[in-house]
């Protein structure tokens, strides 16, 4: 009788502690497939909130046509690769329908050129390394050239929402910057455009 009493007790703790284990292995699987479905939710919103602000940046407002006005104390290169008046094929793509077009020089000046981030005074997504402004289109420039990482704010209205927007520097280089007309390989007529920096023509 008291052997089957001890049997019937370790049979009871066997069942409990395979029960035990069977829960703990559930629970553990059970948090595995939140944990897999919140990553694949996280990643699926990075990607989706990089895809719109790329899409952003590409589809702003951009004035490609300026009225040829050139801020003050601009000054005019001395003796520019390109003339003004001759023709060159431009080679950067930060607008549509810009690389590959045939451009006329209608300026050639020596200032400093800048990429830079910022969020448009009108809101939305922020624009990262837009090319380009020059030194001359910063609110109260200093004499000095202006740094990687230092904050400005801007005078240019190249795209809209740029004017007065507070933003960052991500590179600077002291070069030749031309304004230039030309017809994009789209078909669109651009007049006066600011700016294309010298590195981004070619000889015809």
């Amino acid at each position: 009788m008291k052997k089957r009493t001890i049997l019937f007790l370790l049979t009871v703790i066997a069942a409990l502690f395979l029960a035990a284990c069977s829960n703990d292995n559930s629970e553990h699987s059970n948090k595995n497939q939140a944990d897999h479905k919140t990553e694949q939710k996280q990643n699926s919103n990075s990607t989706k909130d990089e895809g719109m602000t790329e899409m952003h940046h590409e589809g702003m407002d951009m004035n490609h046509s300026s009225s040829g006005e050139v801020p003050q104390g601009l000054k005019e290169a001395a003796n520019p690769k390109f003339k003004v008046g001759s023709k060159a094929i431009i080679n950067s793509d930060h607008m549509e329908g810009m690389k590959g077009a045939e451009a006329t020089i209608i300026g050639a000046y020596e200032t400093t050129v800048y990429t830079i981030s910022y969020t448009p005074t009108t809101g939305g997504e922020k624009v990262t390394n837009h090319k380009w402004i020059i030194h001359e289109e910063i609110k109260d420039a200093v004499d000095q050239p202006y740094k990687p990482g230092d904050e400005v704010t801007v005078e240019a209205d190249h795209m809209k929402g740029m004017e007065g927007a507070k933003a960052v520097i991500d590179s600077a280089q002291r070069t030749t910057i031309y304004m230039v007309d030309y017809t994009s390989t789209t078909g669109e007529k651009v007049t006066n455009h600011k700016w294309v920096t010298e590195s981004e023509l070619t000889v015809k």
